[in-house]
Parts: structure tokens; C-alpha cells; sequence
């Protein structure tokens, strides 16, 4: 594979901690129910506003108010930016044996990329804080194009490091990220210790999902095109 591409809360980091905490905060800053742990996981991944207007919906609801949508995200941005103020790096902790797979995937003749759900600042935040600034080579994020599993970010990767979708691979922890991956005709890889359940990632269209690092290394060095099957 030429270009590898992470997703990155709750691939590369599990951010779960701060995403429901804020979200949740943010919700009763407006005079608002919390949305349950599990819904917000659910939604993790998607572009901030897309991402609200899933919580808000109710039955029978296509689309959310988007007054209430826009004061949501403007009360998770500001708790966010003042948790990160006070804390320094959020407790968003790399999953183990992820720093060792960046490192095994780095090669002279390929590219690794990011495309998240986070904007900019977010991501750049944290992989400095975790000293991964250096390892990757281009970075997409909520203000780059549109939400997931729209492909546009992950289109720009290619791109921007000439890649084919033959030789891009497209990791991630969440049928949005599969979804993704499969409408830029890339290969798509999930991995188990994510937001989303192995078999939701399969019925997406993931080829494979793993169960630990060091197997994620193995799918990702032995990816053929066409997928075998």
C-alpha cells in the first residue's frame, strides 16, 4: 500500500472519556436531557454538527432544528477549548501497541494520513501531545471537506500523495470509516478496540477486522487488489 490512512478517536486514541463528558456538558448547558455514553460513542466520528443533529433527533424527525444544533456545537467547542486549557492534553490516551504499529506501517515509499471527524486544531493538539506530529505526512479533518462517510477527505489524501484507491487503505474503528473507505473504492480495515462492534464494520464493507495491533500490521502488509476472498 502505497498511502495508509487512520482514522483517529477510537482508532488511534480512546477519547471516549472526554467526547461524552463534553458532549453531555454541553447538552445540560443548554437546559437539555444528556444524551446516554452510548449514543454519543455512536456518533463518534462524524462531523461535529452531523454528529449533534443524530443526538437531537427525535422519533419520526429527518432533520434536527439547526438553531438547536448550532448553540449545541458552539457549547461543546467552548467546554472543550476550556477542558483542554485547564488540563493541558485531554485524557485521551493512545490504545496500546498503536505507536508500535505506526512505526512498523513507516516505510520510505509510503505515505500515512489521517482523516477524522476532529477539526484541525483538535487533532493537531493531540498528536503533539502524544508526539506523532512527525509520523504523518497529511492530515484531513472536519475542515477539509464533509462529514463522513462522504469520501472527499479521504479523496483528498489520495490526491494529495498521488495515491490510486488500489494502493490507499483506509483503517478505522466505525461503519462511518468503512462506509467511507468503500465510496472512494479504497480497501477498508477495521479494528475491534472501537467505538463500533466487529460485525457492524464487516457489514459495511471492512474486508477484515482486527483484533489487536499486531494483527492490524499483518492485514495491512498482506492487502491484495482485488480483496481475496
Amino acid at each position: 500500500m502505497k498511502l495508509v490512512v487512520f482514522d483517529y478517536d477510537g482508532t488511534l486514541v480512546d477519547s471516549q472519556a472526554a467526547i461524552v463528558g463534553t458532549m453531555q456538558e454541553a447538552f445540560a448547558e443548554l437546559g437539555l436531557a444528556a444524551p446516554a455514553p452510548e449514543a454519543v460513542r455512536r456518533v463518534v466520528g462524524l462531523a461535529l454538527e452531523r454528529a449533534i443533529g443524530r443526538l437531537c433527533l427525535r422519533p419520526g424527525e429527518l432533520l434536527a432544528d439547526e438553531a438547536l444544533v448550532a448553540g449545541l456545537a458552539a457549547a461543546y467547542r467552548r467546554r472543550f477549548i476550556a477542558l483542554r486549557q485547564q488540563h493541558g492534553i485531554l485524557h485521551e490516551p493512545l490504545f496500546a501497541g498503536m505507536r508500535e504499529v505506526i512505526a512498523a506501517l513507516a516505510r520510505p515509499d509510503r505515505f500515512l494520513a489521517i482523516a477524522t471527524g476532529k477539526n484541525r486544531r483538535g487533532l493537531l493538539a493531540g498528536l503533539e501531545g502524544h508526539g506523532l506530529s512527525a509520523h504523518f505526512h497529511v492530515l484531513k479533518t472536519a475542515d477539509d471537506g464533509p462529514s463522513k462517510p462522504h469520501p472527499e477527505i479521504l479523496q483528498q489524501a489520495m490526491r494529495e500523495t498521488g495515491a490510486a484507491p488500489e494502493e490507499t487503505v483506509m483503517i478505522g474503528d466505525t461503519a462511518f470509516d468503512i462506509e467511507m473507505a468503500c465510496h472512494a473504492g479504497v480497501h477498508a480495515l477495521g479494528v475491534g478496540w472501537g467505538y463500533h462492534p466487529a460485525e457492524e464494520l464487516l457489514a459495511a464493507g471492512a474486508r477484515s477486522v482486527a483484533a489487536t495491533p499486531a494483527e492490524l500490521v499483518t492485514e495491512v502488509e498482506t492487502v491484495t487488489w482485488p480483496s481475496a476472498e
